[in-house]
């Protein structure tokens, strides 16, 4: 890694400078689909932040879990409601999952919430779970798919495929950039959290989506965990989306007709 400004590569925001704006149109996408489909909540821990906002669907086949980013220290899921709208058009059901954010928590803690509430969301729906998630989400939705489900008394087949979204796999660089501030990784917590490193079950797909215009690093993220998962005989597929950025990247599933939200579909009623 010696000669990449790993600083200049993990801060997209700085990447984005129109970032604010964007997350501004999220919130007010999100709030005029909560307005139009007012989610159900449920509770899944003690926290304030541990929910789930259900959206619910017709459809008899999996459900979708869509998990924020925010680098695991930020955001909420009420800023991406509007998510749901494509994946619903399509008669799926789709629960976006909250959890606690660092530094009062750390990302291990994260996992773990975040598998409590994919479970708590399957129990709900009586259906799997396909899951998705953009940025710290994608790394969590990785998360989601090498989990022993029995430790949460859930069905061995509860989360068989994914697609994550500009997700960091392998978290070692993020010691060294700024974001460490909060999140505390020192080398054997980065690693213990990098699904990269993890040794993936039989049997699942992963689609691994970045936005074409995103930094190198980002890029090579997503193409590290196709490229090694894969040789583990996961089913991969590694998709640049042509013209997004990092923060552009996730709109599409707020159309029912985009490549992105067909696939999130087909993964869902395969």
């Amino acid at each position: 890694m010696s000669g990449i400004d790993l600083e200049a590569e993990y801060n997209n925001r700085a990447r984005v400078p129109e970032h604010p704006a964007i997350i501004e149109g999220w919130a007010r996408d999100a709030a005029a689909y909560r307005t139009e489909n007012p989610p159900k909540v449920i509770h899944y821990g003690e926290s304030e932040r541990q929910i789930i906002d259900l959206f619910p669907a017709d459809g008899t086949v999996a459900t979708v879990a869509f998990i924020h980013g925010g680098y695991w220290q930020g955001l909420a899921p009420s800023f991406f409601s509007h998510l749901a709208r494509g994946l619903n058009a399509h008669g799926l059901t789709v629960g976006l999952i909250g959890y606690d954010l660092c530094p009062a928590v750390r990302v291990g803690d994260i996992i773990e919430q975040v598998r409590r509430a994919t479970a708590r969301l399957a129990a709900e729906t009586g259906r799997s779970v396909v899951a998705s998630g953009h940025s710290a989400g994608g790394h969590l939705a990785a998360c989601l798919l090498a989990t022993d489900w029995a430790r949460y008394g859930a069905p061995e087949a509860l989360v068989r495929s994914a697609y994550a979204i500009s997700g960091v796999f392998d978290l070692e660089p993020l010691i060294q950039v700024s974001q460490n501030a909060a999140l505390r990784l020192d080398e054997a917590e980065a690693r213990a959290v990098s699904p990269v490193h993890w040794t993936p079950p039989p049997g699942i797909v992963l689609d691994a989506a970045v936005g074409a215009l995103e930094s190198s690093e980002f890029l090579r993220q997503s193409r590290l965990i196709a490229e090694v998962w894969g040789r583990a005989g996961v089913t991969v597929r590694y998709d640049e989306i042509a013209g997004t950025n990092h923060f552009t990247v996730v709109a599409p599933l707020a159309d029912p007709a985009s490549p992105m939200t067909r696939r999130v579909a087909a993964l869902a009623t395969a």
